[in-house]
């Protein structure tokens, strides 16, 4: 299994409020990177064009209405991008949450339950099932 040919960028719209929950996004994401390159940073839709910046990376945007995982199913994703040689984008929309056209331009709509979470906690919580998806490819004890 090719984990480390897939790279991950997290990508998010609006200001972090919280450092305290950035920081575990943050740990949860140098822990994956471990198993394969993981980015993660604020992004301006109008400065900076995902689907130019990665036309090949299959995008996975972060929505209410999106389709809700199990943390095995999310790990087939990132095993599947690996070995497609696929990078994966992730993006979780400011306070208004994604465009209409943003969430037509998606590849997969990802929800993490039907509850509403600050921006922060699902950072956190997408980062930490990153990390999650790759323990479980790699039967790394923290799954247990």
């Amino acid at each position: 299994m090719g984990i480390l040919d897939v790279k991950i960028f997290v990508y998010f719209i609006g200001r972090p409020k919280d450092p305290h929950a950035n920081a575990i996004a943050d740990d949860f994401l140098t822990r994956a990177n471990r198993f394969a390159p993981c980015e993660m940073r604020e992004i301006n839709p109008a400065k900076f064009d995902i689907f130019t910046r990665h036309p090949a990376a299959r995008k996975i945007f972060l929505d209410p209405l999106g389709k809700e995982l199990d943390s095995p199913n999310f790990a087939k994703i990132l095993d599947t991008a690996a070995m497609q040689g696929q990078d994966l984008v992730f993006l979780i929309g400011g306070h208004d949450g994604l465009t209409p056209e943003l969430r037509q331009k998606a590849d997969f709509l990802l929800s993490l339950g039907r509850m509403t979470w600050p921006h922060e906690l699902a950072r956190a919580m997408l980062a930490e099932q990153i990390y999650r998806g790759f323990a479980i490819l790699r039967n790394h004890p923290y799954v247990r």
